[in-house]
């Protein structure tokens, strides 16, 4: 108990924390704690300071992180091309069949899925024709398509009416122009200096020249030159070629793309119509490894795989020309044929095809528009800015055309001067295989892309006038497009 005394008037006062109920028993009053305000108070001055911080620092806490992202990205754009060159280097030197990295093999299954959509459709590609909605197509019936049949008269209609008659083919052992027995100056492969190699025969300008020249009978170069020159075929598979009357072909070299099983055709013309398709020893390798075998009958599917050896040029693209333009040196007695790209399933019926794009037309010829461009120089450009082809090749061909008198015309009788040449339908005469073979010595000389040379050959010859120039939505009617699986391989010497 506390206590305090004045001494004034010796009064003591009485102070005590404690009190009393009513029956004098003490009560104890409860102390209440002081709140103590420190950590409050901490934690105020904290909040404060950072408040003052942000402030004035703010335009550094914004621009901070943007300079780091920007210098990660400096550093990430710098470091690309290696790692594209190092996984090149890889999927050359895996040691597996595809020669592929795990990368390239999740980039082919991606690229499997997009064209799952697009594989085995039979619905027919329409366009808006006066208001009318029609197929771009226009096919017989099911039930005439399965009684059409190659004229029995196309041997003498191949040639009636036609200035040329008769082609005369340079090779080493007849060498109409001064060449002397074996070349030994070719090689079978083609070098940097030249794209001419024992294949094509060495085509000088004045041999280019005089193979322009319409007459019923032309010499001219148009492969096959020697034959040590590539492009081998065995014995069977040439047998079986000669028997065709009716062919579709494609092609996949260097191991490129898949093989796309035909559809839309009725039974009788599988009887009619040969499949072909050309691989090579990589591509053998790389489907044999997918699992798509090539049975006893050299059948994979309704396709007869043919194999080539010795394949003449390192470039694939030019390999792949051989197939795509001498369809006539490779089946001798063919009266029609139909080349699909290797990127394209094919969807109609051959035969249907010749009817409605050459027959009902009177045509020979069928190829489709190009789709974005009609004049050669804009797609001299367009080849360049897309490193399809090196300026300075691009720039010696296009200076040659303009030095032959080229025009700049968009347009030849009426239709694009620009073509498309992933599906090519065409009656075999003189004047065509002409026409193939000056195109093909074109692509050699020059660039592999065909589309620089085809107008050029076109206004060389005059515009012949029974070309069917189809449109483009034709052509998507045709195939079920697929894209590129994978690059092919380019052969070493």
């Amino acid at each position: 108990m506390a206590s305090s005394s004045f001494s004034n008037n010796s009064i003591s006062i009485l102070v005590s924390d404690d009190e009393s109920d009513e029956h004098g028993r003490k009560r104890v009053r409860p102390r209440r704690k002081r709140k103590k305000h420190g950590h409050h108070r901490a934690r105020s001055e904290l909040n404060q300071l950072l408040i003052r911080l942000f402030v004035r620092y703010w335009m550094l806490l914004i621009f901070l992180p943007a300079a780091v992202l920007i210098i990660f990205e400096v550093t990430s754009v710098g470091r690309k091309p290696g790692l594209v060159v190092n996984s090149e280097v890889n999927e050359v030197k895996k040691p597996n069949l595809m020669g592929n990295s795990e990368l390239t093999k999740l980039k082919e299954a991606t690229q499997r899925k997009k064209t799952d959509s697009n594989l085995n459709r039979l619905d027919p590609t329409t366009h808006v024709v006066g208001g009318v909605r029609e197929p771009c197509l226009k096919l017989l019936p099911a039930e005439e398509l399965e009684h059409l049949d190659i004229p029995e008269d196309e041997e003498s209609q191949s040639t009636s009416g036609s200035p040329v008659k008769r082609l005369v083919y340079i090779s080493d052992h007849q060498t109409p122009y001064g060449h002397g027995g074996r070349n030994s100056t070719l090689s079978r492969q083609r070098t940097n200096d030249t794209r001419f190699n024992l294949f094509t025969g060495n085509q000088t300008f004045d041999e280019r020249e005089k193979s322009f020249k319409v007459s019923e009978t032309v010499v001219l170069h148009c492969g096959f030159f020697s034959e040590i020159g590539g492009f081998e075929i065995s014995d069977r598979d040439k047998s079986f070629m000669q028997t065709c009357k009716i062919v579709v072909s494609t092609c996949a070299f260097g191991g490129g793309d898949d093989l796309y099983q035909p559809i839309g055709m009725t039974e009788p013309s599988l009887k009619k119509v040969c499949y072909v398709a050309f691989w090579d020893e990589i591509t053998l390798a790389v489907q044999e490894s997918l699992g798509n075998k090539i049975g006893e009958d050299g059948l994979n599917g309704k396709w007869r795989i043919v194999i080539v050896r010795n394949l003449p040029f390192v470039d694939q693209r030019l390999n792949g020309k051989i197939p795509k333009m001498l369809p006539h040196r490779l089946f001798p007695h063919a009266k029609y044929s139909i080349w699909v790209d290797s990127k394209s399933q094919f969807r109609r019926d051959p035969l249907g095809v010749v009817e409605a794009l050459l027959w009902r037309r009177n045509s020979v010829l069928a190829i489709s528009e190009h789709g974005a461009r009609s004049s050669v120089y804009d797609e001299a450009k367009a080849v360049v800015h897309k490193h399809k082809a090196t300026p300075e090749e691009v720039e010696v061909q296009m200076t040659q055309y303009r030095k032959d008198g080229l025009p700049e015309d968009k347009r030849f009788n009426g239709k694009k001067a620009l073509n498309e040449a992933s599906v090519i339908v065409r009656k075999h005469t003189p004047l065509t295989n002409m026409f193939m073979c000056l195109w093909f010595n074109e692509v050699v000389r020059f660039t592999s892309r065909d589309q620089l040379s085809f107008p050029y050959v076109l206004w060389r010859l005059k515009g012949p006038k029974n070309i069917n120039m189809f449109p483009v939505c034709t052509r998507k009617d045709l195939v079920n497009s697929m894209g590129h699986i994978r690059k092919a391989k380019p052969l070493t010497n």
